[in-house]
């Protein structure tokens, strides 16, 4: 297995990977070989591959804003001309919207979920597909959530947002299955992270929010890690158009 998960002259593109579970993927397709390319709007982002190549990988970093085709643009140029190719990509930036009921939310919040977590999305695929189209071969991963396989309380915007994530990768996945290149995503329940902390801290939200999950705590980032991982390797090679659940069993029941 350990053979199965080298990277090594691989070139990896993630977005969102300053913090939280884009950061702890970051860092693990590092360890395995891979040469990582970390775009986030984020200037945390700098820190992380500055960790990577701290212990003796490859990375760099390029300021990204995921809504703008421009930059989401220059990131996969940046990923060829520093490395030479794009082999793998991880769609992983993201926001969540206050928690509210529907009528609550405002238009603001919910227009600004959708360009992040559903148009960033959207343009990370344009452009990594249409670079893996030309060599043959690639596999993207995608961030839904478990909002994107049922509703959860108080989160509108982002349930649309990551139904529509899910919606995505399948269609993307039917395009360009013929091409050799793998479509996924994963759909993450609670996970400990910055963007999530404050529903941590707060005993009636973090009841609330753990209340159905068998496991009865958050999951950590490095165990999402893991699975990012193995959906971009061959061993995978079989595997398009598909939504992992990575949530304690909370989609179960």
């Amino acid at each position: 297995m350990a053979a199965d998960l080298d990277f090594t002259g691989r070139t990896v593109l993630i977005t969102g990977a300053a913090t939280g579970i884009g950061r702890a993927t970051a860092l693990a397709f590092g360890e395995h070989g891979a040469n990582v390319v970390i775009g986030d709007i984020d200037d945390r982002g700098a820190q992380t591959a500055e960790a990577i190549r701290a212990a003796g990988g490859k990375s760099v970093f390029q300021k990204t804003d995921v809504t703008n085709p421009e930059q989401q643009e220059s990131l996969v140029a940046l990923a060829v001309s520093e490395f030479g190719g794009l082999d793998i990509a991880f769609n992983n930036a993201g926001l969540l919207p206050p928690t509210a009921p529907l009528a609550e939310q405002t238009v603001e919040d919910f227009r600004r979920t959708l360009d992040v977590d559903v148009t960033g999305v959207f343009l990370g695929l344009k452009y990594q597909l249409a670079h893996m189209a030309e060599q043959g071969r690639g596999s993207i991963i995608n961030t839904a959530s478990v909002a994107g396989l049922r509703a959860d309380p108080f989160m509108a915007p982002y349930v649309a947002a990551k139904h529509a994530v899910a919606g995505l990768t399948k269609a993307a996945a039917l395009d360009y299955a013929a091409q050799g290149i793998r479509v996924n995503a994963i759909a993450p329940g609670l996970v400990r992270s910055p963007m999530t902390q404050r529903w941590l801290d707060d005993p009636e939200t973090r009841e609330r929010v753990l209340a159905d999950s068998p496991i009865g705590r958050a999951v950590e980032p490095e165990e999402i890690a893991g699975l990012v991982l193995f959906l971009a390797a061959d061993i995978t090679t079989a595997i398009t158009g598909a939504v992992y659940p990575i949530d304690g069993a909370r989609t179960t029941h």
